[in-house]
């Protein structure tokens, strides 16, 4: 009975559809002008489009293991810039590009910044290629909802793949994901191996690169808008990384309906605390002041789509240069002036010591604050303790602090490396290895006896 109803109310609509397309020959019209305007898109930007395989490691398991990962990208200069996102290309020991006529070419990185998620690559043409590249323009358009746009890439690994789809929202903030910037939210199918790849407009620009999409459904995916990321290139070329500033001031809008906050201010953005040993702190801003300028100019948002743009600001100060900002404290106004400085990697960095049988990280005071703050002086962490190795049967955990080995102060992955090396040239003459560590703000030592060569 179902399936007749489904039948029947099929039947009916048929007969509607075609019945009121007996007079349409200007819709079938515009039909076929809106065919032509996306083909004549696609063919602009899909031969820029490029399929990324990298080879990454893996030391979660405590031994230095080779990942595959692939993703998408897109040439944006006739030089062979190619636009990727970070995830893809973090961390990669080698990069290979397949262009559009199935050739491929190994790549480097130029820069790449976590915070938005964004890397810049170059391909390694031979000294002999003479063709020139096909490569799409990054324009920062004036995106509405209801704009039609394609998600260009490799989903899934399948390269050379279109989908299509209107823009679902041209400012989503993502509180988890959006420190510098609002996403563009689509409908057009994005799938993984999608990422890295272009959103493009009809007129055959690209408007942003696709980076997260939702697995079930697959009816939202999220973009980096060009704008943001034509702000971080020229440091990308210049630094290798985004170089954001960092003030340590953590920012709220005058009104979020979500979190039921409703300050009676007609501008300005509320400051809802500072971080531990930050400039801002160090300057004496307090939660709930009322920022209204820096350096003179004005300073709003009134709901939580404005902070990204205003992180972005601070973010792109110059470092060591003094700012002043207004700022309001109940009724009385007051300036205070910071000093931006560095704020380093978001994460740290990864090496693995095979004989000891485990790998070590870069504690990073953003990624890793507790332990941050337990090491006093950043240093190295346990990140992953290889389950066949010489350190499962001493005492030493993940996400111990290691202050000293052998009675030698550890502050960096250089110190390790070193201290590591000299053990394995000494190995006849001591093959245990004393190490000072700091577990929850305890100190404590644990031995590991690495004369065993299973892991060398």
């Amino acid at each position: 009975m179902i399936i007749r109803i489904f039948i029947l109310l099929l039947s009916c609509l048929t007969v509607f559809f075609f019945g009121g397309c007996r007079n349409a020959t200007p819709l079938s019209l515009h039909n076929q002008d809106f065919q032509a305007t996306i083909r004549q898109a696609s063919a602009k930007v899909f031969p820029a489009v490029v399929y990324i395989r990298v080879v990454s490691p893996n030391l979660a398991s405590g031994k230095d293991e080779g990942n595959i990962v692939s993703g998408s990208g897109v040439i944006i200069s006739p030089e062979g810039e190619v636009l990727t996102n970070h995830h893809v290309i973090d961390k990669a020991r080698e990069i290979r590009c397949q262009l559009y006529d199935g050739s491929a070419y190994p790549a480097t990185v130029l820069g790449s910044d976590k915070d938005l998620d964004i890397a810049l690559l170059k391909l390694e043409l031979p000294t002999d290629h003479a063709a020139p590249l096909p490569w799409a323009v990054l324009s920062p358009m004036n995106i509405r909802e209801g704009d039609f746009v394609m998600a260009m890439g490799a989903p899934w690994g399948l390269a050379r793949s279109v989908t299509i789809g209107i823009i679902s929202c041209s400012r989503r903030y993502l509180d988890s994901h959006g420190k510098y910037s609002l996403w563009y939210q689509t409908d057009a199918s994005i799938s993984p191996g999608n990422s890295g790849g272009p959103l493009v407009n009809t007129a055959g620009e690209v408007i942003g690169i696709n980076t997260l999409a939702t697995l079930i459904g697959g009816t939202m995916g999220f973009t980096v808008p060009a704008e943001v990321i034509q702000s971080i290139l020229p440091r990308l070329r210049k630094y290798g990384e985004a170089n954001w500033a960092w003030l340590g001031l953590e920012l709220q809008p005058l009104h979020d309906f979500d979190r039921n906050i409703n300050f009676d201010y007609d501008h300005g953005v509320m400051v809802a605390g500072t971080l531990p040993g930050s400039p801002a702190r160090k300057a004496g801003f307090q939660s709930n002041d009322r920022i209204t300028a820096l350096n003179g100019q004005c300073l709003d948002a009134q709901q939580s789509e404005d902070i990204p743009e205003i992180n972005r600001k601070l973010g792109l100060l110059p470092f060591e240069v003094p700012v002043t900002f207004t700022v309001w404290r109940g009724d009385h106004q007051q300036q205070i002036t910071v000093t931006p400085i560095p704020k380093g990697k978001v994460d740290g960095d990864e090496v693995a010591f095979p004989r000891w049988g485990f790998t070590v990280k870069t504690i990073n005071r953003f990624n890793n604050p507790g332990l941050y703050f337990y090491s006093r002086k950043g240093g190295v962490f346990v990140y992953g303790i290889d389950e066949d190795g010489n350190a499962v049967s001493s005492k030493l955990r993940e996400q111990d602090v290691i202050s000293t080995v052998a009675g030698k102060e550890v502050h960096s992955l250089e110190d390790l490396q070193e201290i590591y090396d000299e053990a394995l040239k000494n190995i006849q003459h001591s093959h245990i290895v004393m190490f000072g560590i700091v577990r929850n703000g305890r100190e404590m030592q644990v031995a590991i006896d690495f004369r065993n060569a299973k892991n060398k």
